[in-house]
């Protein structure tokens, strides 16, 4: 393709974006302080977060700020900052039993090990938009900001309550599961060096997907499920978790292994009712999905494609389309590149279809001439 400048050059481009600047500065008081977008717009910052393949709450908040609102762009902006940054070292393997656990429901199971916690969720009430303030809330949240001044003293709960059995556990030992857990300990895929490229193995596929535009992944399930005759294929949630893991490194002088910081997860496990020919129809498999921040929707949709790329196998493009379609920025940035000058490459079009017609002009007044 031909690029050419924009019409004006360099000072063009230089006022555009400087008129963006203004705009949104054209008024203080009504600029969005950093903290506000992390307290009021939690879940956006989170998404951002998973998309872009970076923890850092306060990066995320500043990169939607300065992208005024747009996810894609704010991803865009922690990528590239991310690509200046050193790495210094390696995280330790953190087992997902040591999270401490927010919210964990079980679909799957009326009574099971542990507790359900629904923990922060609107899945249960009715979508009404709130036109005032709700006084109960209100005085709710001065009950918890009390607590978290320490006027309020708080118990600490169980380990069991923390960390509580989980159900695929309960189905290992009624013999319910087909067992995919590997005896060796292959080194993870690094999708940030090298781009993952079918065939890939597991870890490069929840890698990718870990990181793919929400919007994208659960497109991709969705049509997974939808059967050709319009019917939705049977889907099992086993267990929905929002959790909070610890980061682990290795100390570079004493070696010993310390926690540097906490971040938080969702993780899912989905079941998948096993039916075909070749298959163990007295158990089941288990589809796994892990995704920073509370992200639900996400790590839904991977635990359901890994279960379905596992029993795809390459029969067809499903693996390639996760790879390679449902990365924001490779998406949106082939997108976005239309919107760049192509004087050069849609000129060379008008000349080729001129050729064409003064070629068939010629033919047909050489056919009457004859």
């Amino acid at each position: 393709m031909g690029y050419v400048s924009a019409r004006g050059g360099l000072d063009a481009i230089r006022a555009a974006e400087k008129l963006v600047r203004t705009k949104r500065l054209v008024s203080d008081s009504n600029w969005l302080e950093e903290e506000q977008i992390l307290d009021k717009l939690r879940l956006l910052v989170d998404r951002v977060m998973g998309e872009a393949g970076l923890w850092e709450p306060q990066l995320a908040s500043k990169a939607i700020r300065q992208s005024e609102g747009d996810a894609t762009e704010a991803v865009h902006l922690l990528r590239a900052y991310r690509s200046t940054l050193p790495r210094l070292t390696y995280s330790e393997a953190t087992d997902v039993d040591d999270a401490q656990v927010m919210r964990r429901i079980v679909p799957a199971f009326q009574r099971v090990p542990g507790n359900q916690l629904l923990g922060r969720s609107v899945d249960y009430t009715a979508r009404f938009l709130e036109r005032t303030a709700d006084a109960d809330a209100r005085e709710e949240a001065e009950k918890l900001r009390g607590a978290e001044r320490g006027i309020v003293e708080e118990k600490s709960p169980p380990a069991e309550e923390i960390s509580p059995r989980r159900l695929i556990d309960l189905l290992r030992d009624m013999d319910m599961l087909i067992d995919r857990r590997r005896t060796d300990d292959p080194e993870p895929f690094d999708i940030t060096r090298t781009p993952a490229r079918p065939p890939a193995p597991r870890s490069a596929l929840l890698s990718s997907m870990s990181r793919a535009d929400t919007g994208a992944l659960v497109n991709q399930w969705y049509r997974n499920i939808l059967g050709p005759d319009g019917y939705l294929h049977e889907v099992t949630l086993g267990e929905v978790r929002h959790a909070t893991l610890p980061l682990n490194v290795r100390h570079p002088v004493s070696g010993d292994v310390v926690t540097v910081s906490h971040i938080r997860v969702s993780e899912v496990e989905a079941i998948e009712d096993l039916e075909g020919i070749d298959e163990d129809r007295t158990r089941f498999d288990v589809g796994y999905g892990l995704c920073f921040g509370h992200n639900e929707r996400k790590a839904i949709a991977m635990a359901n494609l890994d279960i379905a790329c596992h029993r795809d196998a390459g029969k067809t493009q499903l693996e390639q389309s996760l790879l390679l379609t449902t990365d924001a920025l490779d998406s949106a940035g082939f997108l976005e590149h239309l919107k760049l000058p192509h004087y050069v490459t849609f000129r060379s079009m008008i000349e080729r279809k001129l050729a064409v017609r003064k070629m068939r002009s010629n033919e047909a007044s050489a056919h009457d001439g004859a």
